[in-house]
């Protein structure tokens, strides 16, 4: 059973209780009281306030509150939650779980700003030291891209002449060949400047980071 209240209804109702209380109390300790009754309270989408025994199937995923038999708030049940905030909920978890990992290890692996620094610089030479490979590598294959295509012109569908022979089958394999691997070693190429600058970026957050949790634990 449930029932609506209007504010004056729950006004004259608390009365009402108040007024029971006082006139009947001997009725508190009578086995099997109000005082062991269990009601929930809920709102509807209008904004109406109810109360009842029982929550009613259309409102079970809504947030409710649990009231002991002198109407006192004694519970909250939150409302069921979809999938999404769930999911939600538990990615916040995890990021929060994450960066409490990763304050540890900056606190126990590091013992100055220094010691990033160091490590940072390190890495950063490396992938430069990669880059510059890819770069020397990228020019080679613009060379022979180069040379085969000027070879290339020689043979029909590229050369104007009218007894120009088709282009031999090994050449237009290594022309082709030769594109794409140009093309593959020059998107790695930008993905190693990318990852230059998103280190840097990375250790720079560790950085001032660090500095966060030393003057945490210096206090």
């Amino acid at each position: 059973m449930s029932v609506t209240l209007t504010p004056f209804r729950l006004i004259a109702l608390m009365a009402s209780a108040a007024l029971l209380g006082a006139l009947t109390p001997a009725l508190a300790a009578t086995p099997g009281n109000s005082q062991k009754a269990v009601a929930y309270r809920w709102v509807d989408a209008q904004g109406v306030v109810h109360y009842g025994d029982h929550i009613p199937p259309e409102y079970a995923n809504q947030d409710r509150t649990v009231l002991n038999g002198d109407g006192i708030a004694v519970g909250h049940l939150d409302a069921q939650k979809s999938p999404e905030q769930l999911a939600a909920e538990e990615h916040a978890h995890a990021e929060v779980l994450k960066r409490k990992q990763h304050d540890a290890f900056l606190i126990s692996t590091y013992t100055s700003v220094k010691d990033i620094e160091a490590l940072r610089d390190l890495r950063l030479d490396q992938l430069r030291g990669q880059r510059i490979a890819a770069e020397q590598y990228v020019e080679l294959l613009r060379v022979r891209l180069a040379s085969l295509q000027a070879r290339a012109f020689a043979f029909r569908p590229y050369s104007e002449r009218a007894d120009a022979r088709r282009m031999p089958d090994d050449l237009a394999e290594n022309l082709v060949r030769t594109a794409n691997e140009m093309r593959a070693q020059s998107s790695s190429l930008t993905a190693k400047s990318e990852a230059e600058s998103t280190l840097r970026t990375q250790f720079q957050a560790d950085i001032e980071r660090y500095r966060e949790l030393h003057t945490i634990h210096s206090q």
